[in-house]
């Protein structure tokens, strides 16, 4: 296979276009910062995060893109994703930066890149709990690569 083969996985439809490029530019953000990202990672609570982003120290970070006030305000369930991760980022186009509540951290992005604006608290997460979410990235990303390698493999949800 060519070097010059670019993979890459199609987006899965639930995503508004403005959310697309908030994502796309917070996770080059997250890579300049040496942390790894998967979107749409499903979480053990059967909730669905937006962005997860682990770093080589092994902190989990979620990230909850809004990509409007009507976004932002229709969603209530973010607080039940802190429980599976060491800190939580609100990510937003720039018309939207003065919305997202003190105690989150916040990120600004466009489809180029991002800026961390505010930092949130941090709330480490137990060893156990750790453990499982880092578990669940590592099969999640490896089930997607496979995806990426062997398309046909991927039959009635059996990875």
């Amino acid at each position: 296979m060519s070097a010059a083969l670019a993979l890459s996985l199609p987006p899965d439809g639930r995503q508004s276009p403005t959310a697309l490029m908030v994502q796309r530019g917070v996770r080059r953000l997250m890579a300049e910062l040496g942390q790894v990202t998967i979107p749409e990672f499903p979480l053990a609570n059967g909730r669905r995060a937006d962005l997860v982003a682990l770093a080589a120290c092994g902190r989990l970070t979620i990230i909850e893109i809004k990509s409007s006030t009507a976004d932002f305000r229709a969603d209530r369930k973010w607080h039940h994703y802190r429980e599976f991760c060491d800190r939580f980022y609100f990510a937003v186009p720039p018309t939207l930066e003065g919305i997202i509540p003190e105690e989150a951290g916040l990120i600004v992005a466009d489809g180029f890149g991002a800026a961390v604006m505010r930092e949130p608290g941090e709330h480490p997460l137990s060893g156990a709990r750790r453990k499982a979410v880092t578990l669940r990235f590592a099969h999640s990303a490896a089930a997607r690569l496979h995806s990426l390698a062997d398309p046909g493999a991927i039959r009635d949800g059996a990875l």
